[in-house]
Formats: structure tokens, sequence, C-alpha cells
């Protein structure tokens, strides 16, 4: 029986990064595969012929669309699994038209910016980062920088998610051990939703006004820019954390500067709007605000969304269901 033709599209500097030994001989036992024998991702003429014979592709960051133009020299294209955050750049309405069915490996991804989530929380909420240059100046806990960085717990906090999405969702697992309360507030999360999940609704506003931690989960989208304004952020209670591993165009950013400058909160931002910010912003200069260049996700090691992508194209030639499907319809609420 002849194997279906499966295109890697992400240009061999990607592939140790990327996929598995595991991966790359789970792949080689249903499919014949195709290289684009170039370090880095293709575009759109090198995608076009590396196509032209796939019934089958694997794409991520930095391949360029899928277009009716490729499409066209693509006639046996049936499937595409991506490695990303969001399927969105990546596709279009050809791709649709032609009933091309599309997955996406960033379910994993989603772990990896939970992780970092979970671990933000627990070092934001002991005060670690500014206890921890208070020390290297000097002090110790019989000072006044301890009244002013109080170290607090994790655990039976509030911690407010906003957004159940892939991400979010995986950071209420993985609060599970702390007997946290945990407010959700999404539009598309009914009550039937979050007693699946062991979380209380609430609007926004109420997740603002009860938190000790808020953290961002949310796409961006028309309705989610600057979600977080200068009346919501002044919502917030006196000590609270604010996490942003989303999209940095999700909160009003001088809003965030002049809530930072009155000291009532502590902000870590792994995205911000512009990225990265000017280098005279003040988020690299107040003391209560921690910048990361958007690492939140897998860096060095994203075997994992590699080893999805290729179960998503067994199943996929196997007639089995896919692990996470991407309709079209779903493309409004993906960043």
């Amino acid at each position: 029986m002849t194997k279906p033709v499966v295109a890697i599209t992400i240009g061999r500097n990607h592939y140790g990064r990327m996929f598995s030994r595991h991966a790359w001989d789970e792949l080689g036992r249903f499919a014949e595969v195709v290289h684009h024998d170039h370090p880095e991702p293709a575009g759109a003429e090198m995608l076009a012929d590396l196509l032209a014979d796939a019934d089958a592709c694997i794409t991520s960051w930095g391949v360029a669309t899928i277009d009716a133009h490729v499409l066209a020299g693509a006639p046996r294209l049936r499937a595409m699994a991506h490695m990303g955050s969001s399927v969105k750049r990546f596709v279009s309405d050809a791709v649709w038209e032609r009933g091309v069915r599309v997955t996406s490996a960033g379910v994993t991804l989603a772990r990896d910016v939970a992780e970092t989530t979970l671990g933000l929380m627990i070092v934001g909420r002991k005060q670690i980062w500014p206890l921890g240059q208070h020390v290297r100046d000097g002090g110790w806990r019989d000072s006044p920088a301890w009244d002013m960085w109080p170290a607090r717990e994790l655990a039976r906090s509030t911690v407010g998610i906003i957004g159940a999405s892939n991400v979010g969702r995986h950071v209420i697992d993985l609060l599970a051990p702390f007997d946290a309360e945990i407010l959700v507030a999404d539009p598309f999360l009914d009550d039937e939703g979050a007693a699946a999940l062991g979380v209380e609704r609430v609007e926004l506003d109420e997740l603002l006004a009860r938190a000790d931690v808020v953290s961002l989960h949310c796409p961006e989208t028309p309705e989610t820019y600057h979600l977080l304004d200068s009346p919501r952020l002044a919502m917030m209670r006196d000590g609270a954390l604010l996490i942003n591993s989303a999209r940095g165009a999700l909160i009003d950013e001088p809003a965030l500067i002049a809530e930072l400058r009155t000291g009532r909160i502590f902000a870590f931002l792994d995205v911000t709007d512009p990225e990265p910010p000017a280098l005279d912003s003040p988020l690299r200069q107040l003391a209560n605000v921690v910048v990361t260049p958007h690492i939140a996700g897998c860096i060095e090691n994203c075997n994992r969304m590699g080893e999805l992508a290729v179960e998503e194209l067994r199943r996929f030639f196997a007639g089995e269901p896919a692990v996470y499907e991407i309709r079209k319809e779903m493309l409004d609420r993906i960043a």
C-alpha cells in the first residue's frame, strides 16, 4: 500500500527544536516524508513547489500562508498540522474552500505557557524578585522593605483567570494542589462548563475586585483590545499580582504604567505592546514590574508540538478523530 506524502515546511534549522527522534520514527511508519531542504521556513514560491505532490503538511512559525496560489499547485493536499499558538496567519479562505483539515499542536504550547504562569504566580506571591533585589542591596527581613514587599503564599489565595482558553484551563489544572479559590471570566464559559472545571464563573469586574492574582489567558481580538484599561486596573486589590503571558494589547499600557506608579500592584509581563518596550519605557525601570522577552512558551525544546503534529496526521490518515481540529467558525475566538 502506498504511503501518503507528508511535507515538512519548517526548514532544517528548526528540526532539533520541533521534532524528537520519536516523532520522526512515528512519521516514517505511516508516511513518505519530503523536506524543505533549506535552513529556514518555506516562503510562498518554495511552499508551492514543496506541496506539489503532498497529501499533508506540517507547518510552524515563519512558513508562508497556504493561499489560493499555493493550493493551486498542491492538488492532493488534504491535511495541515500546525505547530504554533495560532493558525490564523497560515491559512486562507482557500484552505477552507478546499476542505483541507487543519489541526493545531498549540495545545501543547499552552502547557508550556501555563507552567511558566504557575511559576510566576508562586514567585510573585512570595515577592521573590523585589526581596531578592533588597537582599542584594544589604537588606533583610527586619527592614522597611519587608513591609513594602510582604511575602505571601499562592496556597489558599484567590486566583482570577481571564479566559478559559487552552492555557487558562491548563493553569486551572496546575493550581489543583494549591487549594486556591479560582475565579474565571470568559463570555464563552457557561455555568455548566465552570462547574466541570471546578471554578466560579464571574464577570470581569468582580474578578478584578476579588482576586489576589489576575492572569490573562484570552486572545487578542477587537473585543479584548485594552480589556484592562484605567478603570478596570483601578479595580484591582491593593497588593494584587497581575500576570500577562497572552498578548500585550490586552492591557492599556499607559494606564498600566500609571497604576504601577502608585505602587499598589505588582506585574509580570511576558508580552507588551509594543514589543519590545521602548528603551526608555517605565516598564524597564519601575521596581514593581518585571518584563521578560516573550519566553512563556517553549523556547529550546518544542518537541511536544512536533509529536502531536505527527499524531494528528496519523489519526487523519487512519480515519480517527483529531486531538484538536481547527474549524473556520473558531477563528473569531483565536488570537
